[in-house]
Parts: C-alpha cells; sequence; structure tokens
C-alpha cells in the first residue's frame, strides 16, 4: 500500500530499513547525529548508536578511504559527502581505490558502498554549491552511476544500490529534497533500467534527476497542443537502457535529452551518439547549461537553468 513521502523522507526510510535488515549497513559522515544538511539522518543515530551512524572529522579523503577499507572487510558503508561539489576532495580514492578494488584484487575483495552527492543547483548556493558532475563518474569502469527523480525512485533505488556489490555514486537533486509523492514499499526498481514517465509517437524526450520531472511537465503542456511526447527517465546513467531509448526513438524518428549539467562534455552527449549510430536519420537535439560558473545572483543563476519551456519549445520546433 502506498503511502505519502517526501523526497528526503523516502531516501531515509529506505536505509532505516536496509540497517534494520542487515546489521552490516551503516553510514558515515558530516553531522549525521544531527540528521546533516538536509536532514537525510534525521533519527537513525538515535536508534541504531553512533557506531553505526558515525560522525566524522571534516575530510571527506578520510571518510571516503574509511568506508574503502570497511567495505572491503564486508560492511556495506553509506558514505554521505553533503555536495556533489565536497566529494572532489575524495577523487583519489573514489576514482583510483573504490572503483578498481574488485578488479585489482582479482574478485576476492569488493567496495560495496553507496557514496551519496546531494547535486545541482539550490536556490543562490554559487558556483563551489551548485554544479552537477555525474557524467565525470560515468567515465569511470567500476562506478554504478544513479540518479533518482522521485520520492518513489528514491526509496527503490536506495534499497537497490545498497544492495548492489559494486560502488553506487548516488546523485540526488538538493531541490526537490521536498516533492512529496506516493511510495509503495514493496515496489523495486532494477538499476539501468529506465521509466517511461509519457508515452508518445512524436518526440522522444530523455532525461534523468529534476529535469526528468521538468520533461514530464513538458510533456503534460505539448500533449495538449497535440504532440505526443515521450518522456523518458533514465533513473540511472550507468548502466543506462539503451534499449528502451533506442525503441522509442525508431518509433518517434525524434530524440531530446535534457540535462542541468553542463552541455560541454555531458552526459547527452553519449546518448545522442549511441542514438545515431543506432537509429540512423533521427533527428537529435541536446539541452543543457552553458559552460560558465553559476552565479550566486538569482538572475543570474537563472540564466543556467534547462526549464520546462525550453523542452516544449524545442520538441514544437522538431515537429514542424
Amino acid at each position: 500500500m502506498a503511502e505519502k513521502m517526501t523526497y528526503v523522507e523516502a531516501s531515509r526510510e529506505a536505509l532505516r530499513e536496509a540497517m534494520r535488515a542487515d546489521e552490516t549497513v551503516w553510514c558515515l559522515g558530516e553531522d549525521l547525529g544531527r540528521g546533516s544538511v538536509f536532514g537525510q539522518y534525521l533519527g537513525l543515530q538515535e536508534e541504531f548508536g553512533p557506531e553505526r551512524v558515525v560522525d566524522t572529522p571534516i575530510s571527506e579523503a578520510a571518510i571516503m578511504g574509511a568506508a574503502l577499507g570497511a567495505a572491503m572487510v564486508g560492511t556495506r558503508p553509506v558514505v554521505e559527502m553533503r555536495f556533489s561539489d565536497f566529494a572532489l576532495c575524495a577523487t583519489d580514492e573514489l576514482v583510483n581505490q573504490i572503483a578498481k578494488a574488485r578488479f585489482m584484487f582479482g574478485g576476492q575483495s569488493r567496495a560495496a558502498m553507496v557514496i551519496r552527492k546531494p547535486t545541482g543547483m539550490w536556490r543562490s548556493s554559487a558556483a563551489q554549491h551548485s554544479q552537477s558532475l555525474e557524467s565525470w563518474y560515468t567515465h569511470i569502469p567500476g562506478l554504478v552511476v544513479v540518479c533518482p527523480a522521485t520520492p518513489q525512485d528514491n526509496y527503490s533505488l536506495m534499497k537497490a544500490a545498497i544492495a548492489a556489490d559494486d560502488p553506487v555514486v548516488y546523485f540526488e537533486h538538493k531541490n526537490i529534497w521536498g516533492m512529496e509523492g506516493e511510495v509503495d514499499r514493496s515496489h523495486t526498481v532494477e538499476i539501468g533500467k529506465a521509466a517511461i514517465r509519457r508515452t508518445g509517437a512524436d518526440v522522444t524526450i530523455v532525461s534523468w534527476s529534476d529535469t526528468a520531472n521538468l520533461a514530464d511537465e513538458a510533456g503534460a503542456r505539448l500533449a495538449e497542443e497535440g504532440i505526443g511526447a515521450e518522456v523518458i527517465d533514465l533513473r540511472s546513467l550507468w548502466p543506462w537502457d539503451k534499449a528502451t531509448v533506442r525503441a522509442s526513438v525508431a518509433k518517434t524518428g525524434r530524440l531530446i535529452v535534457a540535462h542541468e549539467s553542463v552541455r560541454v562534455g555531458g552526459f547527452g552527449g553519449e546518448i545522442a551518439a549511441t542514438v545515431a549510430e543506432a537509429v540512423p536519420g533521427a533527428r537529435i537535439r541536446r539541452l543543457g547549461a552553458p559552460r560558465s560558473l553559476i552565479a550566486y545572483a538569482p538572475n543570474l543563476e537563472d540564466q543556467m537553468r534547462v526549464t520546462r519551456e525550453m523542452i516544449a519549445q524545442a520538441a514544437r520546433e522538431m515537429v514542424k
């Protein structure tokens, strides 16, 4: 039976249930005892104690390195990086150690863990707290990359990520912590399987994270105008659901890929290239942020945003 939860409550409940079910699941990061920055851990230290909900020093490299050692001896850490930008201080541990551990040890050890990286623009957080860097990690063999867009997916994908035997880089969008939605605790989601949020025969719109919600809203507006947009929320970027996207574009003949991250070098380019190779003659367009730093001033910050109207207008232009 479904119940209403916010995006942040959904992931917290998924983590709570995983910790109750498996004593090897634990959390570490800065200020988890008080719930962390956005309340992702509220009440967990009271229930599980400070040895399983661990407050760490302010050192991302130490947090990530400690989690690697703990994972390699059989526990399943959930690593809190507070902001995806801050996690860059632990990139060496993640990219050169965690991602490669299973390979380097010939499968005798592994680094099963979830690395949570709150991501994206959150009003007036400025250049060092607003980046969307998910495409960086899709480039690294050994890492799984997940980007839930709804409370249901933040619940189900958190459960799937904790159960995975590979390191999962888990991007939660800061702008939708308060988003409410129905969550069915029995519903499971497979990492690597996209969600078709809306069906249509005129144009395929592919996105992820909060931009997938904007794409769905754009699809609703287009439907009122007689344009059938098929909206696909990838949910995970590695692995990503190539089959679903290819099948959709083979039907519509048109593809729009929309993401909040910088368009240059963004994962949208990988999707566009894959579709171009698989569906000859398909019309393809990418929407992403300009290659510019994100300002504190709201009027300048807004210039970086991919909006619902931008997505809808791109679709209108493609179906003319």
